[in-house]
């Protein structure tokens, strides 16, 4: 088992930056996939970002690419979301997930935090 706790999260401006945590523990030490989603207002979970355990490989939504950044320390047991350039449309609940392999499934999640930009 693994437990995520997210952190970061708050209300900026259009245009501001915010940058998430999600911190681990449990069974850190077997060799997770971390990612990124959100849940807008009224719709469903979607896909934001991820990241294989070695960090080669990196996958963004191509609502998030080039504005967001994410990024992982193993031996912190953390995985980060930098937001840049914030849009109100960004405005959600955002979710660490982790999972056995980068292409999920994504079975332990965070609480969420929750990200509001303001126009």
């Amino acid at each position: 088992q693994v437990q995520l706790v997210e952190s970061g999260g708050g209300l900026v401006q259009t245009g501001g930056s915010l940058r998430l945590s999600c911190a681990a523990s449990g069974r850190t030490s077997s060799k997770y996939a971390m990612g990124w989603f959100r849940q807008p207002p009224g719709k469903e979970r979607e896909f934001v970002s991820k990241i294989s355990w070695s960090g080669s490989y990196i996958v963004y939504a191509d609502s998030v690419k080039g504005r967001f950044t994410i990024s992982r320390d193993n031996a912190k047991n953390t995985v980060s979301l930098q937001m840049n350039s914030l849009k109100p449309e960004d405005t959600a609940v955002y979710y660490c997930a982790a999972a056995a392999v980068v292409a999920g499934p994504y079975n332990y999640w965070g609480q969420g935090t929750q990200v509001t930009v303001s126009s």
